[in-house]
């Protein structure tokens, strides 16, 4: 991983799950609906004063959303945000920076 850059992209995790479900509030205010499916399938890093997560999360039937999840560092003791996402997309779409 370049200094700044992405990871690689990796299967989804149980702590991938559950900043996903931590942050699907935040997205179901945002497009003004709730979702009932709600999988992380995979996801990528970026280091910076923190570590921004890039999800892919499958919301039903053949559709995917791409979120960026920032979570700072500890010892600021800071909730999860929402900083970006992108609809619209499929299984197949390879995650980003966006």
């Amino acid at each position: 991983m370049l200094c700044g850059g992405t990871s690689k992209a990796r299967p989804a995790t149980s702590e991938t799950q559950q900043i996903a479900d931590e942050v699907k509030p935040q997205l179901e205010e945002k497009e003004g609906k709730t979702f009932d499916v709600f999988t992380a399938v995979e996801f990528k890093t970026q280091v910076v004063a923190g570590t921004n997560y890039f999800i892919k999360v499958h919301v039903g039937n053949d559709e995917f959303m791409h979120l960026r999840v920032f979570k700072s560092l500890p010892h600021e003791d800071k909730p999860l945000s929402l900083n970006g996402y992108q609809s619209s997309k499929t299984k197949h779409d390879e995650l980003t920076y966006f």
